[in-house]
């Protein structure tokens, strides 16, 4: 029982999983207060708003509210979470992962076969 379960823990997709919920937690720290601490006050400016929480507030007939300066935050929060994970691990990796030299290239099964047969055609006008 524990050993199916300390296979399971210790897969790597499991560990990378891990990993990357922790890290994706940190930077959604960051940039959170990346955010509020400078885009907010920016933007709220344009919009005389203290957060995006309040800014481009449109009311509904119905009472209710859409708050359009919410989702601009959230798109700008995950914009720039997705560049920083980009950057600063998705494209080093990339670099690191490339091969050094480049792996020989799979032959089809035709293929194959047509060097055979040149292989062959060759060897009997060498015998004659």
């Amino acid at each position: 029982m524990f050993k199916g379960f300390k296979d399971f823990l210790l897969r790597g997709n499991v560990v990378d999983l891990a990993v990357a919920v922790v890290i994706g937690a940190a930077f959604n720290e960051i940039v959170g207060k990346v955010v509020d601490s400078l885009i907010t006050p920016i933007v709220g400016m344009f919009f005389a708003a203290d957060s995006l929480d309040t800014a481009l507030l449109i009311g509904l007939p119905g009472g209710g509210t859409i708050a359009l300066g919410a989702v601009i935050g959230a798109i700008i929060n995950f914009v720039i979470v997705a560049a920083v994970v980009y950057f600063a691990f998705v494209l080093p990796m990339n670099k690191l992962r490339k091969p050094t030299e480049e792996e020989p290239a799979v032959l089809t099964e035709q293929e194959l076969l047509t060097e055979i047969r040149d292989l062959l055609a060759s060897q009997q006008n060498a015998q004659r």
